[in-house]
């Protein structure tokens, strides 16, 4: 069998090829894990975040809802995508399982996050969403239908670039 020689470029042909797998992959298992929501309308939500203002969705806005929980490896690592873009679009995260609101407000703040945060404190509205497994995103177009669902970790590219579809 011939050794095989390696150089930069193969090194980064072989680079390129695990990272092009690994994104089919990903996306194959979030295809699979996503919710089968009974409609694709966005469902009324009128909540008290975290810090107690109301929260009302806004018309002809896209929206983006994350479910997440302060224990999730993966919630953690996306978090700052979450957090940039909550600073272009309306973004209204859940936290799942996470305790009381002053254990969410101290993983905020030692974070430095400043998104906008339901307690899921009885579950309403992963029942409701029918989430099982966390980061799970939903993205609604600005007539509230729904456009994408997203099981894992997604990139801030990622995200603005879905976001900008629903646009």
């Amino acid at each position: 069998m011939p050794s095989r020689k390696w150089n930069i470029r193969s090194m980064f042909k072989e680079i390129l090829t695990a990272a092009i797998l690994l994104f089919i992959l990903s996306n194959i298992i979030s295809y699979i894990r996503k919710p089968e929501l009974a409609t694709t309308q966005l469902p009324k939500i009128e909540a008290v975040l975290l810090e107690g203002s109301q929260f009302k969705v806004k018309k002809n806005k896209p929206l983006l809802i994350h479910f997440w929980a302060t224990w999730c490896p993966a919630c953690k690592l996306e978090a700052p995508n979450i957090e940039t873009v909550s600073k272009t679009y309306e973004v209204l995260t859940i936290a799942v399982n996470s305790g009381d609101d002053a254990n969410i407000n101290d993983f905020l703040q030692e974070k430095g996050l400043t998104f906008k945060v339901l307690n899921d404190a009885d579950g309403k509205w992963t029942e409701a969403f029918k989430v099982q497994a966390f980061p799970t995103t939903f993205i609604y177009d600005a007539q509230g239908r729904l456009k994408f669902t997203e099981v894992g970790y997604t990139t801030t590219a990622g995200l603005l670039a879905r976001l900008k579809l629903a646009d």
